[in-house]
């Protein structure tokens, strides 16, 4: 039987929910369709937690179909109440355009634009939103949405479930979304939605919405809510966010990332975030002996991906020198520090901080207690103990490791 988008988007792990899957297989199948994504513009990067959604774009592209990219200028001035459990914070125009110019970039690494039938399409939903009339955008479109059914998503019911605030603001957001889609239908006949689980009722609200408009049939996908198997929201770690920005987290530590991933998720994590082969991982799954070869595999084709094949062979490289020859690896994430600052000497709480190893100097106290810090490989167990130029080797550097996979080179210029 012949691949298809949605026969593979199932193996791989992608599928959750469909409106009306017979009719979309059929759909598919006669000619080639677009789809569509929102993604909120809230920072100048997405993280680890979006990449299932931008593998799935990706896999349209595959099969002959047009993605999407619809970067939410104008709902992100509100705010998606999915998944939150209180008010996100309230950005201004220039900062959400700034983010948006940075996010699309982003976009441009892992889709192709070389085809002009299947080049992605950039769209800002500010170019529509923000023409609206609100009595006429009542009258036209809020007449098809009762309040009655709002109150059953996920999105809202949750949030009035644990007596938190929900303003009107965040409330309207469903409709907006609706109103995405109704517009992409009519200006791109756009087909399909694609989403995390969480947007399901925002994403039939768009189907219905357009059925009702316009007397024609549109379809949404849903992708499961990915968690680690050790029950941790995907994309964050006790660091921070997995950006997929390297000016805001480097090829190395996006490598070591992966190269973490835990033994039961391996596998998965190859199907969702690699192009490789599904009968391949399936060999590799049934031949490998050894986990860790599976997940420098994982770490290297992830960062190829995203940085470049010589990115991956860097950081690999540093990763074996760093834990393999107790040596310093070029690929290290670096902080700078003046040659003045660190003549006078500085605290190891400052240093660790400064390096963002930790939160606060409690829990550096804490990782000191532990014998969990080490200064060019050797344990500190002194809290008081002064970092000065001594520390450095011949080439200004001095590497600062928090247990055995976090390690950050001091570089004094």
């Amino acid at each position: 039987m012949q691949e298809t988008f949605l026969s593979e988007f199932q193996k791989r792990g992608f599928f959750n929910q469909c409106t009306d899957q017979s009719d979309l297989i059929s759909v598919m199948s006669s000619g080639k369709i677009k789809a569509y994504i929102g993604f909120d513009c809230t920072a100048p990067s997405l993280h680890v937690g979006s990449l299932m959604q931008i593998m799935c774009l990706r896999l349209l592209q595959k099969y002959g179909h047009q993605p999407i990219v619809l970067l939410g200028g104008g709902t992100t001035l509100i705010g998606d109440p999915s998944g939150k459990e209180e008010t996100r914070k309230i950005l201004d125009k220039k900062e959400i355009n700034k983010n948006i110019k940075s996010i699309e970039n982003i976009f441009k690494i892992f889709l192709k634009s070389k085809n002009s039938k299947t080049k992605p399409i950039f769209v800002n939903n500010y170019t529509w939103l923000s023409k609206l009339n609100y009595i006429n955008f009542l009258r036209e479109i809020g007449k098809h949405f009762t309040v009655n059914k709002m109150l059953t998503f996920d999105s809202v019911k949750l949030r009035l479930e644990r007596e938190q605030s929900l303003s009107y603001m965040e409330f309207n957001y469903m409709m907006l979304q609706a109103y995405d889609f109704y517009e992409l239908h009519k200006r791109h006949k756009c087909v399909l939605q694609i989403g995390g689980s969480d947007q399901w009722g925002n994403i039939v609200n768009g189907t219905d919405l357009i059925k009702r408009k316009d007397k024609k049939l549109a379809y949404g996908l849903t992708t499961p809510l990915l968690t680690l198997s050790s029950g941790a929201k995907m994309g964050k770690t006790e660091r921070g966010a997995i950006w997929l920005n390297k000016k805001m987290l480097s090829p190395y530590e996006y490598w070591q990332f992966w190269r973490n991933t835990d033994d039961k998720d391996v596998i998965n994590f190859l199907k969702i975030f690699t192009d490789l082969d599904l009968k391949e991982i399936e060999n590799l799954k049934n031949k490998s002996q050894d986990i860790n070869k599976l997940k420098i595999l994982l770490a290297n084709e992830t960062t190829a991906m995203l940085h470049g094949p010589q990115a991956a062979k860097d950081s690999e490289s540093t990763a074996q020198k760093t834990f393999g020859d107790k040596s310093i690896g070029k690929n290290l994430p670096v902080v700078k520090i003046k040659k003045l600052i660190i003549s006078n000497g500085v605290n190891i709480l400052d240093i660790v901080l400064q390096c963002k190893l930790a939160n606060s100097k409690s829990e550096v106290r804490r990782i000191i207690k532990n014998n969990g810090l080490k200064i060019n490989n050797e344990v500190v167990t002194d809290e008081s103990k002064i970092i000065n130029i001594n520390n450095f080797d011949n080439d200004n550097n001095m590497k600062v490791s928090h247990g055995k996979k976090q390690h950050v080179i001091v570089k004094i210029i």
